[in-house]
């Protein structure tokens, strides 16, 4: 019985990717080391689209003197979407 409870929790820790926009989704919470957060990812990236995201967030990753990498992607997200709608 112990055993078995062992498994079930080892199979909770895996991720179970169905669709491409969750793939990109946990890579963004990854290189933006925020999984804290990797459900809102996800729903983004269905939304916007995954090579834009990827973009922003290795972007992000990359600047160094930025503290809070994953409220500083969602300003950019949030601005370039601003842009967007504002140019249609």
């Amino acid at each position: 019985m112990e055993d078995y409870l062992e498994r079930l929790k080892e199979r909770g820790k895996t991720s179970r990717v169905y669709r491409e926009y969750q793939l990109v989704g946990l890579m963004v919470a990854e290189v933006l080391g925020d999984e804290k957060h990797k459900s809102l990812y996800i729903k983004l990236a269905r939304k916007h689209g995954s090579e834009r995201m990827l973009q922003l967030a290795k972007s992000v990753a990359e600047r160094k003197e930025v503290r809070n990498k994953g409220a500083y992607f969602m300003k950019l997200l949030e601005i370039e979407k601003g842009e967007k709608s504002g140019n249609g």
